[in-house]
């Protein structure tokens, strides 16, 4: 009989509400998933490269005018040099990129800290790989980090250490604090960083997205993890980035190049033309941080009590003014009797930790919000 490497891991919230909510033809919320179209430009730019041929392998690391063109973003952005050929390789998506920097790095026994609520591929991605994550709850209600627990937790075990900001689920940021409080942690010491950045573009009310990729001397230990998906509203093209150290990235490609090999050629022809549109990217903020504003505007109308969110596709929503269940139960019940799905955030934790909030994707149309607010606000209070 197999003997699972994951013996614990179901099927996950994810797809249990958005199974859900098509059979209860109810508005999604809960995915991370834009329901309006994308760059008409980046498409056909996609179409245009197929059409001139460019349909056979890339180079294993990724084309090389994308990895300049990232590398230049990069200089533009963080004021950071770095070598396109010797320290980028394009992925499939930022969640291959995270498995892919963690199988990279751990041997069987090493520990990985990681902050809880968190994207739900990082513990599992620990695990298959022998390693143990130990898990430590950011400050509810802003979900800060703790630094002192962090600083309890390292031991001569410690690997690594997961940062994702903007933050999913729940939209919150690093600060340049928590920046000197991580350099302080980890310098002269052999623990390794794995940044998910992919929600590096959405952040909203002028704040800075603090990349591992403004501080040298936390790069060189940093894998940095990127979507195109994410920046470009094209989540089903799975197609993302790693940025790391020559001596790191070496060995991160000794696994990719068994794993995936080489991404799409004709996507990536396309997004090495469309980087060049810097107005592209840097107005992402502001475009997501307006339907932020238009879906809390829109919420204010319901007994749901908002959380801050400062990225991401995402706003969290505490419901105890509106009922005790269970986070779970209460999002299933809300789907079917009121056709909204959302996501509990108990389900972002090992423990399933409730503090009765649930989240929201605002990335959607603005008459999709309206329609799901409507609906919302007719929940009665039990």
């Amino acid at each position: 009989m197999l003997q699972s490497k994951l013996p614990d891991i179901g099927t996950t919230i994810f797809t249990v509400m958005s199974q859900l909510s098509t059979e209860m033809k109810a508005i999604n919320l809960g995915q991370g998933f834009p329901d309006f179209p994308m760059s008409e430009e980046l498409t056909a730019l996609v179409a245009k490269a197929m059409q001139d041929g460019f349909n056979q392998y890339a180079h294993m690391a990724g084309l090389p005018a994308l990895l300049e063109a990232i590398a230049q973003k990069v200089l533009y952005l963080y004021n950071n040099t770095v070598d396109p050929y010797a320290q980028i390789t394009v992925t499939p998506g930022g969640t291959y990129a995270i498995y892919t920097a963690l199988t990279t790095i751990l041997q069987p026994g090493d520990e990985v800290i990681v902050f809880e609520p968190a994207y739900d591929s990082y513990v599992p991605n620990v695990e298959v790989n022998g390693a143990k994550a130990v898990l430590i709850p950011l400050q509810y209600p802003g979900y800060s980090i703790p630094w002192p627990a962090v600083k309890e937790k390292i031991n001569a075990k410690t690997k690594a250490i997961i940062i994702n900001s903007p933050h999913n689920p729940t939209g919150s940021i690093i600060s340049r604090a928590d920046i000197e409080e991580l350099r302080n942690i980890t310098s002269n010491t052999g623990i390794y960083i794995i940044s998910d950045e992919v929600y590096e573009h959405l952040i909203f009310d002028g704040l800075r997205h603090e990349s591992m990729l403004r501080y040298p001397d936390l790069m060189e230990r940093s894998f940095v993890c990127a979507s195109f998906g994410k920046t470009y509203h094209c989540t089903g093209w799975k197609i993302g980035y790693c940025i790391t150290s020559a001596p790191l990235m070496k060995e991160f490609r000794k696994v990719h190049q068994f794993n995936c090999f080489s991404c799409d050629t004709p996507k990536q022809v396309a997004l090495a033309q469309y980087l060049g549109n810097k107005d592209a990217y840097l107005g992402l903020g502001s475009f997501l941080q307006k339907k932020r504003d238009y879906f809390q505007q829109l919420m204010q109308a319901t007994p749901f009590t908002p959380l801050p969110s400062y990225g991401s596709y995402f706003q969290c929503y505490n419901y105890a003014a509106i009922s005790n269940e269970a986070d779970k139960n209460f999002a299933i019940r809300i789907t079917k009797e009121y056709g909204v799905a959302c996501i509990p955030v108990s389900a972002f934790y090992k423990n399933a930790k409730d503090d009765k909030v649930v989240r929201f994707c605002f990335a959607k149309k603005e008459s999709t919000l309206q329609q799901a607010v409507e609906r919302l606000s007719k929940i009665s209070v039990v």
